[in-house]
């Protein structure tokens, strides 16, 4: 296995799927405008990526990539996550999915 495949195999990727009423959209967007902010300031965060799904108004898809799981663990602990992920987004969700994923390369 090459360097670049074994640095690859602890990167952590994932995207996160949450569904939200339609009048919730302008709150949404301000929690995960802050939510954002600070999680990109995260030494392990390599990417945090909210989008609103087109043509589905109400549907929040995040891709986040974190450099080990410690640095995901460091994430989940943080008080950002904490007043904006779950006493914020959590909140408001009606439902929510994870998929985990794998770098090809």
């Amino acid at each position: 296995m090459s360097a670049n495949n074994s640095a690859n195999k602890s990167l952590i990727s994932f995207t996160v799927r949450m569904e939200f009423s339609p009048d919730d959209r302008a709150e949404v967007r301000r929690i995960l405008e802050a939510l954002t902010t600070e999680s990109r300031k995260e030494p392990g965060c390599i990417n945090y990526v909210p989008h609103f799904v087109n043509g589905e108004e109400a549907t929040v898809l995040i891709y986040e990539q974190y450099k080990d799981d410690d640095a995901l663990q460091h994430h989940r602990n943080s008080p950002h996550f904490a007043q904006y992920g779950i006493g914020g987004l959590y909140q408001l969700m009606k439902q929510r999915s994870m998929e985990e994923l794998e770098a090809v390369l």
